[in-house]
C-alpha cells in the first residue's frame, strides 16, 4: 500500500482500527478496548515484570465487591511516584470472610483498603452493610472510593497506568482483564469507514470486575502517590516478561 493510501486510512480510522488493520496489533484487535494500548506500552517499557514486594512499604488493597459474580482485589504499594501492583486476587461464590482470610494470610502490612462507595448501603437481609461486615471480620482502615462518573474513572485509569509497575505472575489475570476491558460495540451503527461504532458503556463480563476494582484504586490512590516528589526507575535485571 502506498504512503498516500496509508495516510488516508489513518485519517479515516481510529488509532485502534488503524493498528488492527495495518500494524497487526493484538491489543487493538479488541474493538473498543479502553486500556489496550496503555497496557501494551507498559509491556514495551518493561513495566510488566517481576515486581517484588517491599516489606518496608505498606500495601493498599482495592476491591470490587461482587454479590452474585466475582470479587476482585488489587494489591498496591506506593514507592515514591511509582505504583507497584504486586498482587491480584479474584474469587466467586464465597462469603466476605473468605477474602479477609486471604488478605490476612499474605505477608503484607496494610495501609488501608478501598471499597466501592455502595459498600455502605444496608442490606435488607441482614440490616448491615458490607462495610460493617468487613470491619467486624477484622479489616481495618477501610475507605470508600469517591463517587464518580464511569467516564471520569476511565480517564483517571488512563493517567494512572503509566505510573504503574505490574507483577507479571501474580497479576496475570488482572492484567489480561485490563487489556480486554472494552466498550460495547453497536452493530447497528457504523462510522464513515464502515466500522461499527461503540456504545457509551462497557461490556459487563469477567474483565469488568478487575477493571472496576482498578478504577477505584486509580481514583483513590493516585493522589497519595502524587504527594511524593521522589521518582526512580526500577531495575529488575534480565528476568523481564515482555
Amino acid at each position: 500500500m502506498r504512503k498516500s493510501e496509508l495516510a488516508l486510512a489513518r485519517r479515516d480510522l481510529s488509532e485502534e482500527q488503524y493498528a488492527q488493520e495495518f500494524e497487526c496489533s493484538f491489543e487493538a484487535a479488541v474493538a473498543g478496548a479502553y486500556y489496550g494500548r496503555l497496557m501494551a506500552r507498559a509491556e514495551e517499557e518493561r513495566r510488566v515484570a517481576p515486581v517484588p514486594h517491599d516489606p518496608a512499604a505498606p500495601v493498599w488493597t482495592s476491591w470490587d465487591l461482587g454479590m452474585r459474580d466475582a470479587t476482585a482485589i488489587w494489591f498496591a504499594q506506593v514507592i515514591g511516584r511509582e505504583i507497584r501492583i504486586i498482587d491480584y486476587y479474584e474469587g466467586c461464590g464465597v462469603d466476605l470472610g473468605h477474602y479477609v482470610r486471604e488478605l490476612l494470610g499474605r505477608p503484607y502490612v496494610y495501609a488501608g483498603h478501598i471499597v466501592p462507595h455502595d459498600a455502605q448501603a444496608k442490606e435488607l437481609g441482614t440490616g448491615k452493610s458490607r462495610l460493617e461486615v468487613l470491619e467486624q471480620l477484622g479489616l481495618k482502615n477501610i475507605t470508600l472510593a469517591p463517587m464518580h462518573r464511569i467516564e471520569d474513572g476511565i480517564n483517571a485509569v488512563r493517567v494512572f497506568i503509566p505510573k504503574c509497575w505490574f507483577d507479571a505472575g501474580k497479576c496475570a489475570r488482572g492484567i489480561d482483564a485490563l487489556k480486554l476491558y472494552r466498550a460495547e460495540v453497536d452493530e447497528k451503527r457504523v462510522d464513515p469507514s464502515g466500522a461499527p461504532l461503540l456504545k457509551p458503556h462497557a461490556v459487563h463480563d469477567w474483565a469488568s470486575h478487575a477493571a472496576d476494582s482498578f478504577r477505584y484504586l486509580a481514583m483513590s490512590l493516585d493522589a497519595k502517590a502524587a504527594r511524593s516528589g521522589f521518582h526512580r526507575r526500577l531495575d529488575y535485571g534480565q528476568h523481564v516478561v515482555v
